[in-house]
């Protein structure tokens, strides 16, 4: 199994960690595989798009020609998950500030978000969240997270925050969420993760 985490800007080596010890829970030997140029993506059975400044994200990505290598896998239903910036990245519409900054997203899952919605840095706090695919609740991390302010008919909401905010969802063969998986000691996201690469035939 090769894993690729776009390893252009953001919580890279996190994401890195929280992969290869939820590879060794599972039992699963295989790669981890930083990505910054193109090239590498359609090697890889399933990418990781981590948080980070999504506009930043966005450029770099496009300038790599690594975005039309992504679109491409989620075509050929790559799993791949998207975390906070990387969710925004992902999205058909990134909101008001997204359409000032002229920003280019992916358009591979029917979300629309809004940037920074639940506070700046200063701001970020800690949470237990319900999550459908999960028996216990998970300790959420919110850092500048976005919010999802519309979801496509095809796309499954697996967690809320307070009953009413989106904050993940699934559609197929990619998971994104506004929270930060890879900030603490829980792998069990990840772990579900790697089980729906192993899914794939």
């Amino acid at each position: 199994m090769n894993i690729g985490v776009i390893a252009i800007q953001g919580n890279i080596e996190e994401h890195i960690h929280a992969l290869s010890h939820a590879m060794k829970k599972e039992g699963i030997n295989g790669r981890i595989i930083p990505i910054k140029h193109r090239g590498i993506v359609p090697r890889c059975d399933g990418i990781v798009i981590p948080g980070g400044e999504s506009t930043t994200l966005c450029r770099l990505m496009k300038r790599e020609g690594i975005d039309i290598e992504i679109k491409d896998a989620a075509q050929k239903k790559k799993p791949i998950l998207a975390t906070c910036a990387g969710l925004i990245a992902i999205a058909k519409k990134g909101g008001r500030e997204a359409e000032e900054t002229n920003q280019e997203l992916l358009g591979i899952i029917d979300l629309e978000v809004e940037r920074n919605a639940f506070g700046r840095q200063r701001e970020s706090f800690e949470t237990e969240v319900a999550i459908s695919f999960l028996e216990e609740p998970y300790n959420a991390v919110f850092i500048r997270a976005p919010r999802i302010t519309r979801v496509g008919k095809d796309v499954e909401i697996i967690a809320t925050l307070n009953n009413s905010e989106v904050i993940a969802v699934k559609e197929k063969n990619i998971i994104a969420l506004s929270f930060h998986p890879e900030l603490t000691d829980d792998t069990r996201i990840h772990q579900y993760y790697i089980k729906l690469i192993n899914q794939q035939p």
